[in-house]
């Protein structure tokens, strides 16, 4: 490990064991690191890898049934089996951290203004109208717009990367000392990671504290990180500069991160490959109030999809983007019939605009969907086998129980699942694993068109790779035809033949890939390649220690 100037933690043989009715789990076996004043330390690593486990920890955040050893100094103070009350004065003041999800960290019955406040109010003993001074200060200082009128709004009221911006700032209302980031990114487009990497990067340099940045993406750590630790199964296995562990990693495992990005591209379809599935014009509104008030009964609409045309072929795979709320998902529900749309639909060559549920239900096992949450997609309540063949007792009725097994055999070896585990549940399975039990749903029937709505944003990006390898070699050899929806990129570069870039559920360019992101025409386009082109940047200057 390198030598660091002035650390301000300090982090020891640090072992984080938890309680289980298995038996112990080691969580983080252990470690060391030192953070110094004014740099940012990125800890990489896969899910399951002990990263957040090491912070929460030297945090006294550990779950009830996990049990801290090791040493972990902050300025000379050891944290570890400090009482509570000297550990609060420490964490949320000295020390703070935002989590990956705001979702489910910000109060959805306080306004975002009270929260902020809380921190305040209890670590400074100072009066309401006081902290709420700060409070917008707070709220300017991470580019919250019109800070006066969102101090009083809630969290179901922002953005993904306006609830994040309202994290950043909590964190940052008793001027920390460092700062942990776990995570900060992960559900977030391409466009706000950028502006929230940026804003953290800015801050660091601003403030002059230290920055614990916790990821699964290496990727995005050569923007914002002076120095990298490499976590693997509770491990550090590698550590050193950013720039060192990018460009020559000594680790397997490392190296193994660092060529995660996925690459290559798809074979195109075959020349004169027929058209499948035709939208044109579809037009999606939904009603989301009414005008003048709730008596005056004129409905208040808005267009999620405005008049977007599309065709795809056999074994072509045309990718959706955009930012959230563009448009896309709603597109991809629209053109397989689950939502009612204005515009029309044509499958092999017959309008299905205006099918009935009963004349769509043969149809249906042509067309397949795999969402974006697995675990919230797949029955907690059924095994793995009895999912996968859900639809063949629907679509194929008079397939004996045995028949359907050896189906659902057939459909999990496929995805590189075991058949032997098609009793278990879902929740025996890894985010990766359950993605793969998904899409053997939908191949089971032999559908000839599958739409994809973020199959890889959740999972890490070794899993992504392995994800995007499975679905050309199921397209090749299926003859599939996939619509791609995705805010990722990376992941519709390697997927795609076609790409349509969508923004307030309008169409602002299409074309082939290469042609898109090379030679992008419109400024959103071009916008949306920038963020993603800015993953690697080099490493940044140390900021000045206060």
């Amino acid at each position: 490990m390198s030598a660091v100037a002035e650390p301000i933690l300090e982090i020891t043989n640090l072992a984080v064991r938890f309680d289980t009715p298995d038996g112990d789990v080691l969580a983080v076996r252990g470690i060391g690191l030192e953070v110094a004043r004014g740099e940012t330390v990125a800890i990489v690593g896969e899910s399951g890898s002990g990263k957040s486990q090491a912070m929460l920890a030297v945090l006294g955040l550990t779950a009830d049934n996990g049990h801290v050893s090791g040493s972990a100094r902050y300025r000379g103070q050891e944290l570890i089996g400090l009482d509570q009350r000297r550990l609060n004065a420490i964490r949320g003041v000295k020390i703070t951290i935002i989590f990956q999800e705001p979702m489910t960290s910000l109060d959805p019955l306080f306004s975002i203004g009270h929260q902020i406040e809380e921190p305040l109010i209890y670590h400074r003993q100072i009066k309401r109208a006081e902290a709420r001074v700060r409070v917008l200060e707070l709220l300017r200082l991470v580019g919250i717009a019109d800070p006066e009128r969102r101090y009083r709004s809630y969290p179901h009221q922002l953005s993904g990367g306006q609830r994040q911006r309202v994290m950043i700032a909590m964190a940052l209302a008793n001027d920390p000392d460092i700062l942990i980031a776990d995570e900060p990114t992960t559900a977030l487009d391409v466009t706000i990671q950028a502006q929230i990497l940026d804003l953290i990067a800015d801050l660091r340099r601003r403030l002059g504290m230290a920055v614990i940045f916790i990821t699964h993406d290496l990727g995005i750590v050569g923007r914002l990180a002076d120095r990298v630790y490499v976590m693997r199964a509770g491990e550090i296995v590698e550590s050193g500069t950013t720039a060192e562990v990018i460009s020559a990693p000594k680790h397997p495992y490392t190296k193994m991160l660092v060529a995660a990005e996925p690459r290559g591209s798809k074979a195109p379809p075959p020349t004169g490959a027929p058209v499948l599935l035709e939208g044109q014009d579809i037009t999606v509104s939904f009603v989301i109030g009414t005008r003048g008030g709730p008596l005056s009964g004129r409905p208040l609409e808005i267009r999620a999809v405005d008049g977007v045309s599309l065709s795809l072929r056999q074994s072509q795979t045309v990718g959706i983007v955009g930012e959230s709320g563009s448009g896309k998902s709603t597109l991809g529900r629209a053109l397989l019939r689950l939502l009612p749309a204005d515009g029309r639909v044509r499958f092999l060559g017959r309008d299905i605009t205006k099918l009935s549920r009963a004349e769509m239900q043969p149809l249906r096992r042509q067309l397949q969907i795999v969402f974006q949450d697995p675990y919230g997609s797949l029955s907690p309540r059924m095994t793995i086998g009895e999912i996968v063949t859900e639809g063949l007792l629907v679509h194929e009725p008079s397939l004996s129980a045995s028949e359907r097994a050896d189906r659902a055999a057939m459909a999990l070896a496929e995805v590189g699942v075991d058949p032997a585990s098609h009793n278990r549940y879902p929740h025996e399975f890894s985010g990766g694993q359950r993605q793969r039990i998904a899409i053997a749903r939908a191949i089971i029937l032999r559908p000839k068109i599958v739409v994809l709505d973020e199959p890889t944003s959740a999972l890490d990006r070794t899993i992504q790779r392995q994800i995007v390898e499975l679905l050309r070699r199921l397209q090749q050899e299926l003859q599939l035809s996939y619509i791609f929806i995705s805010h990722d990129l990376a992941m519709v570069r390697a997927m795609a033949d076609y790409i349509l870039v969508m923004k307030d559920g309008q169409i602002v360019e299409q074309g082939q890939i290469e042609e898109l992101f090379e030679r992008p025409q419109s400024a959103y386009a071009r916008t949306l390649m920038a963020a993603a082109s800015e993953t690697f940047l080099p490493v940044l200057e140390p900021a000045a220690p206060r």
